[in-house]
């Protein structure tokens, strides 16, 4: 490689990073994030000029960075800042490689969820107070019905249907749907409303002590207080019922259907992120029980 050539492919680097700077006003972080990235394909790749890069160099940059360990989301920002100064390059070169090249999807997360014995653990408590009762009542509602929090704290006393089992939800998109409620949730539901001289149709169901409606906020804190009495941990969130709900009904019907209508998912891709959490469920239980499992898997 001549200095030349260095000194050719560095100029249209500089180039762009003034016009990201003086044209386009980037921050100085964005900036110097961009001069990283393409500096660091550009010492990966060796080019001799920017005219030169193939697909195959960036398929080349992107297992590097996974060798190293990179997160699927750095690496996405990377070839975001090489796709981008291809993009900027347009016409002065004749061929731009990151056009068609595909970004690696980040891994999705798995939900986190209670098991069980957990879920058991968490509810299995005699209120002994008002609060209490409401609060036992939230956690029920929850885990069996599989609510969103914000649909939960707007939930108004007219949305049960003691007689039938069943809660009329609003859900995103001003979508209305009708879940099941077990019996144990209608129970603590009923002991709560005892205790209240406010209610009618339209009240909200949840209140705190000054009888307006119970925060999303504050229904997030007293779910942490009572995961770390219960449980002994305080990673327990409103949604970890919601995904216990999911998880445990898939679990046991198999019906990723109904839990998907139950769930109030638009799309059922959103969904099958539980048949993932039930796969792995039951590769653990093959690993624990079969005498065999760990050599077979080795092998595989």
């Amino acid at each position: 490689m001549t200095d030349a050539n260095k000194t050719g492919t560095d100029a249209w680097l500089e180039a762009y990073l003034r016009e990201i700077i003086h044209a386009k006003r980037y921050s100085r972080h964005t900036v110097a994030a961009y001069e990283r990235d393409l500096r660091q394909f550009l010492a990966h790749t060796g080019l001799d000029t920017w005219d030169d890069c193939r697909s195959h160099h960036l398929a080349g940059f992107v297992a590097q960075l996974n060798r190293n360990g990179a997160a699927p989301k750095t690496v996405s920002r990377k070839l975001s800042s090489i796709r981008a100064f291809f993009d900027w390059l347009g016409t002065r070169v004749s061929h731009n490689p990151a056009r068609g090249f595909q970004t690696p999807k980040s891994a999705r997360r798995l939900p986190k969820v209670l098991d069980v014995d957990q879920a058991q653990a968490l509810l299995n408590f005699e209120p002994a107070t008002a609060i209490e009762r409401r609060d036992l009542a939230i956690m029920e509602l929850l885990y069996s019905s599989g609510l969103r929090i914000s649909e939960l704290a707007g939930l108004n006393c007219e949305d049960l249907d003691f007689d039938n089992g069943f809660v009329r939800v609003l859900g995103k998109g001003s979508k209305e749907r009708l879940v099941p409620v077990g019996g144990q949730a209608r129970a603590a539901i009923r002991a709560m409303l005892r205790d209240r001289s406010d209610v009618f149709p339209s009240a909200p169901l949840f209140v705190g002590k000054s009888g307006q409606r119970l925060s999303v906020r504050s229904m997030q804190s007293r779910l942490k207080r009572y995961g770390i009495e219960q449980l002994g941990s305080s990673a327990l969130h409103p949604h970890m019922l919601r995904h216990s709900f999911a998880s445990h009904v898939l679990e046991s019907s198999g019906d990723l259907r109904a839990v998907q209508e139950m769930l109030g998912h638009a799309d059922i891709a959103t969904t099958q992120v539980y048949t993932h959490l039930d796969f792995q469920h039951l590769a653990e239980v093959y690993d624990t029980a079969h005498p065999r499992a760990r050599r077979s898997r080795t092998k595989d």
